[in-house]
């Protein structure tokens, strides 16, 4: 038993690994394609960040994960094993494809995948997946509107400036708006392993009583997803930072900021969103402000199409992994 719990909790850790590095893009995108910081200068300044968010924002998203999508009852290991390898897979392939889908519904989509084929879908918990789903609509709005407002606000404050002078102040400002956002991402896509490892140790009676997430396990996640963003994920960064739109330093401000604001109050208020929803629809709302044609829509469209296809993809993974998992132990 407890061979298998590590075992689980390493394959949770590679899925942490694999997702930094899947949305690695999410975090440099911007400020590589702005020519702001080198390739790997991004990496390790998002890396650094994803990890310093260990520190402060709690893990409200971890509990939603851990208790908010699949019955307790019905969880076990092996519905955590193929939960997790369905996420993986699906992470896999859309990162060699170099399409930015969401890490975060990959692991949902696994996760009740899994659930659902071993106990129905009266395992689910429909609460939380209603307001997962709300979100995953809601996000990329929100960040799209951020981004569209906060641009519009900086071009008429700096109307009368020269482009050479907006162009210095937003290269040093995008650092911090690169940095806001590497913390955002971190926090809240760290927490969605962090909630499928406290949920193992909680239903393997590892915890006690009490569903919490040890601090072993916050610190864990974020490592893993710190060093999976310094392994980079250049396919999907050419898509995210130059194929929607082109980005200046003044647009990759305002659409970090827009993405760092939106991830960081759905990660206080425990609501899993997706960081790569949230940035795309933040870019595409900076490039609407030039003409509605700056954005280009055919590769947005491939990206939206992806994100749909991701949840019952990822579930249909794993529920043959369970399936599998089953007769090998008959």
């Amino acid at each position: 038993m407890l061979t298998l719990v590590v075992f689980i909790v390493i394959v949770a850790l590679l899925f942490d690994f694999i997702n930094g590095f899947h949305d690695a893009a999410n975090s440099i995108a911007t400020v590589v394609s702005t020519r702001v910081l080198t390739p790997l200068q991004a990496v390790v300044w998002a890396a650094f960040f994803n990890f310093v968010a260990a520190f402060g924002f709690g893990v409200q998203v971890a509990t939603t994960v851990g208790k908010g999508v699949v019955e307790p009852v019905v969880i076990d290991q092996w519905v955590l094993l193929a939960g997790l390898a369905g996420a993986i897979v699906w992470d896999l392939i859309t990162w060699y494809w170099g399409l930015p889908t969401s890490s975060s519904h990959a692991l949902i989509g696994g996760f009740a995948g899994a659930a659902v084929i071993k106990a129905g879908f009266g395992s689910l918990v429909p609460a939380g997946l209603i307001k997962i789903g709300v979100f995953m609509v809601m996000a990329p709005l929100i960040g799209m509107t951020g981004g569209f407002v906060l641009m519009v606000i900086t071009i008429n404050i700096f109307k009368n400036a020269t482009p050479g002078r907006v162009d210095k102040v937003f290269r040093r400002g995008q650092l911090l708006s690169a940095a806001a956002y590497s913390l955002g991402h971190g926090t809240n896509d760290a927490q969605k392993t962090m909630g499928i490892i406290a949920v193992l140790l909680f239903t393997t009676g590892h915890l006690g009583r009490e569903f919490y997430v040890p601090f072993w396990v916050v610190l864990s996640a974020h490592a893993a997803m710190g060093l999976g963003t310094m392994a980079g994920g250049w396919r999907i960064v050419k898509t995210m930072g130059m194929r929607i739109t082109k980005l200046r330093p003044v647009g990759g401000f305002c659409a970090e900021t827009a993405g760092a604001i939106t991830l960081i109050g759905t990660a206080i208020g425990g609501i899993p969103v997706s960081t790569t929803h949230t940035i795309t629809g933040s870019i595409m709302g900076v490039g609407a402000t030039q003409r509605f044609s700056a954005v280009r829509w055919g590769v947005a469209g491939r990206i939206i199409t992806a994100w749909i296809v991701t949840i019952p993809a990822s579930a249909a993974v794993a529920a043959l992994t369970w399936w599998v998992l089953r007769l090998l132990q008959s």
